[in-house]
């Protein structure tokens, strides 16, 4: 009956046990977070100035009246004037069609669509830096957490340690000195789980702010997510993050938008060719109406050097887009291939931390035999108790900083997940 209590207890308790896992700490600050939400308008924005230059292209109508409740008019005879006073007014219609512009406009308008898409990959990258930071958030909160609990397994050593030596004091075995010792020892290690439980708190809080939700006391995490497994073939790593990362496919379109801006701007020098009609009624002295249909040619003759300024301005502006390319690709390439060479760093790092760990604990079991004996002081096991303590801290900053270096790697080959 007892047992069959105590399985029931446990069930409900896992029942009631809330796991918030990566990918969902990802999703949720995807679709909360302020600056991702900046960069869907400034896509919205980037299709609303399309629309607006698209609308050069379409016919310009425009509707004119006016209604004058009184007008002096004056007329002449025999070199008489004469003045009569009359209300009037008129109407008017007119229609302005772009026909030819040399490609002012339509290249503009490419320059345009490729703004859209410049907005919509920097969204892109975005999400994936946001998702490079909540993996940072998150796996430093899985290694705080288990940090929490070496401390607490250390205080309760600790604490045995001191209550072994009071033991042993009372019976003559060891001084004072022993106990006193070991009771600092279990102050300063309450002094380090409380400093391990604020930094976790402070984490929490942090990314419960970026997931847009309060992350209860209770809530548990994928403790295994800091021991990710990884595969990088250096070569086809670069191959992959060359032709994926976001932040060099915008710098490429900057190329081509530059080159269109720089093909308007050539063509602002031969003006505009534009078809023209308007339809005009006139009520005043005399009703009558006029019209006219043609067509108008603009050439700009002399601006005072502006065009020849913006079109060298554009010139320009394709060499700087080229050299950021260049630039960039550089230092993508000297990123990865220090990241590569820290990742394979700390593979061997994990292992040493290991196998110290394993040594560093045959060392304290034998020490713990030789100071019930006497044959060792209080500082030896102190010390190994600290190599120990040190070994598992610098373990799970070992993992936690590889997979940071992995998850950089992702950034860059344009991943969220």
């Amino acid at each position: 009956m007892k047992k069959s209590l105590l399985l029931l207890s446990l069930f409900f308790s896992c029942a009631y046990t809330q796991t918030l896992s990566l990918e969902q700490s990802i999703e949720k600050t995807l679709l909360n977070n302020p600056d991702i939400q900046s960069f869907i308008l400034k896509t919205e924005l980037s299709q609303k100035n399309y629309d607006a230059t698209f609308a050069d292209n379409l016919p310009q109508i425009n509707l004119q009246a006016e209604y004058d409740f009184a007008q002096t008019y004056t007329s002449s005879s025999n070199g008489i004037f004469y003045t009569t006073e009359k209300n009037g007014g008129y109407a008017s219609a007119s229609l302005k069609q772009r026909i030819w512009d040399f490609q002012k406009t339509s290249s503009k308008l490419d320059s345009l669509k490729i703004d859209e898409d410049i907005a919509s990959l920097s969204l892109e990258d975005m999400k994936a830096l946001m998702s490079y930071k909540i993996k940072s958030l998150y796996k430093l909160i899985v290694v705080q957490k288990e940090a929490i609990e070496v401390h607490k397994k250390d205080l309760d050593s600790k604490k045995a340690y001191y209550e072994q030596a009071q033991g042993l004091v009372s019976q003559g075995f060891k001084t004072k000195a022993d106990s006193s010792r070991f009771l600092s020892a279990v102050y300063f290690s309450e002094e380090n789980l409380a400093i391990a439980q604020a930094s976790f708190d402070k984490t929490k809080k942090s990314l419960s702010l970026y997931i847009g939700e309060k992350i209860k006391d209770d809530t548990t995490f994928e403790s295994d997510i800091i021991k990710k497994n990884y595969s990088f073939e250096p070569d086809l790593v670069e191959e992959e993050i060359l032709s994926n990362n976001s932040q060099l496919k915008i710098n490429a379109l900057n190329i081509d938008k530059n080159k269109l801006l720089y093909k308007s701007a050539k063509a602002s020098h031969y003006g505009s060719i534009d078809g023209v009609a308007s339809y005009n009624h006139f009520d005043t002295l005399n009703e009558y109406n006029t019209s006219t249909i043609g067509v108008t040619v603009v050439v700009p003759l002399y601006s005072g050097g502006r065009i020849e300024a913006e079109t060298q301005k554009a010139r320009i502006n394709i060499q700087l887009a080229k050299q950021e390319q260049s630039s960039k690709i550089l230092a993508i390439k000297e990123s990865l291939s220090n990241l590569l060479i820290d990742i394979a760093r700390y593979d061997k790092t994990i292992a040493s931390k290991q196998a110290q760990l394993h040594w560093a604990n045959d060392t304290k079991d034998v020490l713990e035999g030789r100071y019930k004996e006497g044959l060792s002081t209080y500082i030896e096991v102190l010390d190994a108790e600290s190599l120990i303590l040190t070994g598992q801290l610098e373990l799970l900053e070992a993992y936690y900083t590889k997979s940071t270096y992995i998850d950089q790697v992702d950034y860059l080959k344009g991943k969220i997940q």
